[in-house]
């Protein structure tokens, strides 16, 4: 999906909210576990439920990968049924690849290639030979680890270097050399808040992923307020906050609503 598609989905939709499906088996509906493939089942419905109200989905790949080969089954599975059913929906793997040389080049054919995602979250911290390799694809995404929400973050995020630039905002500089805002997202974490006028001085046009509305305790106004730009530049996500809304069996119903009312938000702020 190129830019310009991703704007338009999110102009003719009123919508720029990103599903995140961390999909755990502990948590889905109970009735759901009779089923042969219950995570795909949950996926499906999820996604038929929640598809009007958002522009993108975002599997985590930690999710599936915990549960062997019938894990990375689904999400195939998932991806395929997007692929087919959703097309103008931007597909997210979250797995926050990071390595150098032909391992880098693996991972992207992994997620480009074989299982043809639109784009995959990936770490800098090694540098521009972890990140390029992921950049060769025409009309995919990196959607690169910048300032994040954790607690962990301050050992090294907001660090400042002998100039005085945090690195966070040394990644977004230097990353910028690599690819233009037609290939690079960034990963800003929603409780940042103010900080989003910080990130846009640095990055004025460029999409960013904003994991943290709902459930950990970001507000969609203060991302807006700071962060949107005239083409909105955002997609933020949800995941605990819609998939998990109802744990009954009528979870999709619940889902639906939960992502309609984040949608009627948006659009708001959308103007």
């Amino acid at each position: 999906m190129t830019r310009q598609q991703l704007i338009d989905v999110i102009r003719q939709r009123k919508s720029f909210l990103c599903v995140g499906l961390d999909t755990d088996l502990k948590k889905i509906p109970q009735h759901l576990l009779s089923d042969p493939n219950p995570i795909f089942a949950f996926n499906k419905a999820i996604i038929d439920a929640t598809a009007p109200y958002c522009v993108a989905y975002k599997p985590n790949t930690a999710f599936y990968e915990c549960q062997g080969l019938r894990g990375w089954e689904a999400l195939e599975q998932t991806v395929a049924y997007l692929r087919e059913n959703y097309p103008d929906h931007l597909i997210i793997a979250d797995a926050k690849r990071g390595d150098i040389g032909n391992t880098s080049k693996m991972y992207a054919s992994t997620f480009f290639e074989q299982m043809n995602v639109d784009a995959v979250t990936v770490a800098p911290y090694m540098g521009k030979d972890s990140v390029t390799p992921f950049l060769d694809y025409e009309g995919k995404w990196v959607v690169l680890l910048d300032l994040t929400s954790n607690p962990g973050s301050q050992d090294f995020q907001t660090v400042e270097g002998i100039d005085g630039m945090p690195l966070w905002e040394r990644v977004l500089r230097v990353s910028g050399q690599w690819a233009g805002t037609d290939k690079m997202m960034y990963v800003v974490g929603a409780t940042r808040g103010k900080a989003f006028e910080d990130i846009r001085r640095v990055v004025p046009d460029s999409f960013l992923l904003v994991p943290g509305v709902g459930a950990q305790g970001g507000s969609l106004e203060e991302v807006c307020k700071y962060g949107m730009t005239p083409d909105c530049g955002l997609l933020v996500n949800s995941s605990r906050g819609i998939i998990y809304a109802s744990q009954r069996e009528d979870f999709a119903e619940a889902a639906a609503k939960a992502a309609q009312e984040l949608q009627q938000q948006m659009a708001a702020q959308l103007g």
